[in-house]
């Protein structure tokens, strides 16, 4: 299929809002190609990549990573992309203004998700969220914890909770959040192709989510 063919997507949402979740059931359901930017650029930090080095200091104190720096990462990687059949699901990218332009001029979106979660909301989440990075499974001592405290289920091996998770992490990365989505919000309304889902569960968000995409996919087919 040619990539002009492809159905290209991104989802919006502040940390913790439940794009991994939404993500998740869109992969299932529609067979896109999940590309999570945040898994590419800690994937890239634990290989100590030159890359990886640059963005270490910016990610373990809650701050946005340089434009160019996604840019060259995310473009790479989809330029790179030989399998995929249906389209792709960009997570967590692009952030800021700039880097939706940059990416426009490469890969034409067709449809833009945006979860609208309160803050207050995100930050519950946050706060129990523990990870076992190896295999990337993510737990929550509120709502899905792990069988053994502090521990994998599969594996038995520690979990660890990020530094960007932490507390004052994450306050950083709502105010940067706010701060560079509105004009992002804006372009994207100019566009044409977002479409916004407001609510405090994924559940109750995702069949809006489905139908919707539901659509988009039939007519770019």
């Amino acid at each position: 299929m040619s990539t002009s063919n492809l159905f290209k997507m991104t989802i919006l949402g502040a940390p913790g809002s439940g794009k991994g979740t939404i993500s998740s059931r869109i992969v299932r359901d529609f067979g896109l190609k999940h590309l999570s930017v945040g898994d590419l650029l800690r994937a890239q930090v634990m290989r100590k990549t030159e890359l990886g080095l640059l963005a270490q200091d910016y990610m373990s104190s809650g701050g946005l990573v340089p434009d160019n720096i996604v840019v060259n990462l995310v473009c790479g990687e989809l330029n790179s992309l030989s399998d995929v059949k249906t389209g792709w699901l960009l997570d967590g990218f692009p952030r800021t203004k700039p880097q939706a332009e940059a990416l426009q001029l490469q890969h034409q979106l067709n449809s833009v998700v945006s979860l609208e979660v309160p803050h207050a909301v995100i930050v519950d989440r946050i706060k129990g969220r523990w990870v076992h990075l190896p295999s990337g499974r993510v737990y929550n001592t509120e709502f899905n914890p792990p069988q053994k405290p502090g521990f994998d289920d599969e594996t038995g091996e520690p979990l660890i909770q990020r530094p960007d998770d932490q507390p004052e992490a994450v306050a950083q990365r709502l105010l940067n959040y706010e701060r560079n989505t509105e004009p992002l919000i804006k372009y994207y309304k100019n566009l044409g192709i977002l479409q916004q889902f407001h609510g405090t569960e994924s559940n109750k968000i995702w069949p809006f989510v489905k139908e919707h995409l539901a659509t988009c996919i039939d007519f770019k087919k």
